[in-house]
């Protein structure tokens, strides 16, 4: 095909996309696909606004990636040609192609693909900062694997660090608005304040109805208001917008606990630790479940597993304290309850009185009496 051809076709695949005539856009981006890496990129770009995932994936073309983002060989699609024809201000085209098969994959639940495709973003281009927040916000990293990626390059840290701010600081931006929203919904949920998660389910609802976080929002009211039946249904109906939105599969499953539904909670549960591998919550959770029916040493499992994952939460001490307690292990008891109140970030406030009075039963049964008297007066 004739160069001057071609780039006529280009004009008319940019002026479809600018019009948002993703099926036209498609049909002439095919034609020169051989042609120019960065059309069948566009081409894929169009399939995913029309939803189809195996089509985009098969205009991406097949990349045999390992489980740490390498790419092990491509076939039909030779994207590390182009990094050198990359600026430094612009984004490596071969990280936006991993980016948008992760997408794809992720939209098909193959979240193992997903998470491969996604460091493989990462690593082809640190600055392809969609694919960090992909991985990082759905939970899809382990501890030791966010450090590790943060390590390498060097770039990648800077794009942390940046994420933190955005989120901090912009809230002219919707989506971080969005999340800054999660959290005051969460402290309100936290706090008991009924009427002002009623006020913000309202405003969500209306003016974002087609977000999941609005219809979350209206879950945790009735949550707060312990009306759980329509709580569960209304986080089920958020996991059925967006899969990926963990808060709400959490919240399913607490629904349920808090009804002493441990048969229902636990798929919840058990789906989320499936889904988001870097979240130690799900897994948290499912001891609380197995420790309320009795079942110590599974409880114990899944709350070393849940450390594990994070390491830095006092909660999981304190749950590890209390099964060892109930096992009648007062030795291991009070290490747990010391390592507790060790995690907790400021001076003992009213969450922790009851580590401190766990604390002190573990050593009046280890006749450690003077300890046990005068420990609760720190708090």
């Amino acid at each position: 095909m004739k160069e001057e051809t071609v780039d006529k076709i280009r004009g008319v695949v940019r002026d479809c996309v600018s019009k948002h005539l993703y099926s036209s856009a498609i049909f002439f981006a095919d034609k020169i696909v051989l042609h120019d890496l960065r059309f069948r990129y566009l081409a894929a770009k169009c399939l995913k606004e029309l939803k189809e995932w195996d089509q985009c994936l098969l205009m991406l073309g097949e990349a045999k990636i390992d489980e740490h983002g390498n790419i092990l060989n491509l076939k039909d699609c030779h994207v590390m040609d182009l990094d050198k024809d990359g600026e430094d201000h612009e984004i490596n085209i071969s990280s936006a192609i991993f980016f948008l098969g992760g997408k794809a994959y992720e939209a098909l639940e193959n979240r193992t693909q997903a998470l491969q495709w996604y460091k493989a973003a990462v690593k082809a281009d640190p600055l392809c900062y969609e694919a960090l927040e992909c991985l990082i916000d759905n939970h899809m990293l382990t501890c030791e694997e966010e450090i590790h990626l943060s390590h390498t390059p060097f770039k990648t840290t800077l794009i942390c660090w940046h994420a933190k701010l955005n989120t901090t600081i912009s809230v002219v931006n919707t989506k971080s608005a969005l999340k800054c929203t999660l959290v005051l919904l969460a402290t309100a949920m936290e706090l008991g304040h009924s009427n002002e998660l009623y006020l913000m389910a309202c405003n969500l609802v209306r003016d974002y109805p087609q977000k999941a976080l609005s219809w979350f929002a209206v879950g945790c009211y009735y949550y707060c208001i312990k009306k759980y039946d329509q709580s569960w249904r209304y986080f089920s109906k958020v996991t059925s917008l967006d899969g990926t939105f963990l808060p709400a599969r959490l919240g399913h499953g607490n629904a349920f606990a808090a009804q002493e539904e441990g048969d229902q909670a636990m798929p919840s549960f058990h789906t989320a630790a499936r889904l988001f591998p870097g979240c130690h919550l799900p897994t948290l959770y499912i001891g609380m479940e197995y420790m309320r029916t009795h079942s110590y040493k599974l409880a114990e499992q899944f709350f070393l597993q849940a450390k594990k994952i994070c390491p830095s939460d006092p909660l999981v001490y304190n749950e590890l304290g209390v099964v060892a307690y109930h096992m009648k292990e007062n030795k291991k008891a009070v290490c747990w309850f010391e390592k507790t109140l060790a995690h907790v970030p400021s001076s003992f406030g009213e969450m922790w009185e009851p580590t401190v009075v766990n604390l002190a039963h573990a050593l009046r049964k280890l006749k450690r009496y003077n300890e046990a008297i005068h420990l609760p007066f720190k708090g």
